[in-house]
């Protein structure tokens, strides 16, 4: 189960509370690449819509949401806070940006992903920035802060963070104390800006927008047959079938416990494209893996090693101190001729890399036949 913190402001919190639902949205722009082989956009416009589309793709029935509101001094509030917690009850849909967006006017921005949410825990006062993530009266090692939110403020605002488990542990753990360990009773919320409290309403709201449902898959296979780079749109994809296939069946026996996606490792732009934790339990003895996965959509090339070996050296020294696991990392290409230098020299990295770790790298491959995506474990 995966906790995400979604970013609100002054205006839009109180329709996300009373109407239960979350959303992302990117400026002024129209998807028109849904369901469809072509579209207007330009790449990097393209490129920038599919983070949203990721990142709202790892998001599953059951995970938990907080909200994260937005500093507003105009409005009194001088910093930014977290409030929580709630629970997801939809998977993402579209409702695009045009004007029958369901309430783009009163929310006065495009949130054209969003997905329904339902109460979980929820407490009326935030816990501030400063408390969450500065203050360190508590913190044992520099490992213990919440590292996912901090990257997140060196990087710029994306709208859908997800935070680690003991991130989402720590966070909640503040919020409890901050309400004295006493949730609002009722299961119909708004926010009171003057008060900067979530509190109990006496009215029901019913949403009535679009609900459509994403296909990328169209475009993807477009961007192939023209030869150009997709890795966002395989990112997308295999989100979206992540827990439906436990990873095309690399985990088939193990619950998975967590997803995420562009996870930040560094206060540069280091992130691993898909990370994933997961446990098994054989005769009692309960083991657990964290699974980076680094993506290409062109064909393998030895550099991709040293990333790999970056992703490790973070994990080792910021997760599994505070989660212990076994590292699995993953390499997924596309297919590669197997008698070419690149392949040959990557071929001989792997094989001095997995001396250094605990399990063995897993390199796959994927094809594209027939408007199907095949996956093939090589080693």
């Amino acid at each position: 189960m995966t906790t995400h913190v979604f970013i609100v402001d002054v205006n839009t919190f109180k329709y996300h509370l009373e109407y239960g639902f979350v959303g992302t949205g990117n400026k002024d722009y129209y998807v028109d690449f849904n369901n469809n082989y072509n579209t207007s956009l330009h790449p990097t416009s393209e490129n920038s819509i599919l983070c949203l589309i990721a990142d709202f793709s790892r998001v599953q029935i059951g995970d938990l949401v907080i909200f994260y509101l937005q500093r507003n001094c105009e409005n009194g509030i001088y910093e930014g806070k977290f409030y929580g917690f709630f629970k997801i009850s939809s998977l993402v849909f579209l409702d695009n940006n045009d004007d029958k967006q369901f309430l783009k006017d009163e929310l006065k921005k495009s949130l054209t992903f969003r997905c329904f949410i339902e109460p979980c825990e929820v407490y009326a006062e935030g816990v501030t920035e400063w408390e969450a993530l500065d203050e360190i009266k508590d913190i044992i090692s520099p490992n213990q802060m919440l590292w996912s939110l901090i990257y997140r403020k060196l990087k710029g605002n994306r709208g859908n963070t997800m935070i680690t488990m003991y991130e989402s542990d720590r966070l909640i753990n503040l919020i409890r104390k901050k309400n004295n360990f006493v949730n609002l009773s009722y299961n119909r919320y708004s926010f009171d800006v003057y008060l900067q409290k979530i509190i109990n309403t006496n009215f029901s709201l019913n949403y009535s927008g679009r609900m459509e449902k994403i296909n990328i898959l169209p475009r993807l296979f477009q961007k192939y047959y023209d030869g150009k780079q997709f890795e966002m749109h395989l990112q997308v994809y295999i989100l979206q079938e992540f827990y439906k296939t436990h990873f095309f069946g690399l985990l088939s026996n193990e619950h998975i416990e967590w997803l995420g996606n562009e996870v930040g490792c560094g206060v540069g732009m280091q992130s691993i494209d898909i990370m994933a934790s997961s446990s098994i339990n054989t005769n009692g003895l309960i083991r657990k893996k964290v699974i980076p996965v680094e993506l290409k959509s062109c064909e393998v090339y030895p550099e991709i090693i040293l990333q790999m070996q970056r992703y490790i050296n973070w994990l080792n020294q910021y997760y599994v101190p505070n989660h212990q696991s076994s590292i699995l990392p993953v390499i997924i290409c596309r297919k590669t001729n197997k008698n070419s230098t690149n392949y040959k020299i990557f071929y001989e990295e792997v094989q001095k890399f997995s001396i250094n770790n605990t399990l063995p790298l897993i390199y796959i491959e994927f094809f594209i036949s027939e408007n199907q995506i095949q996956f093939e474990r090589i080693f």
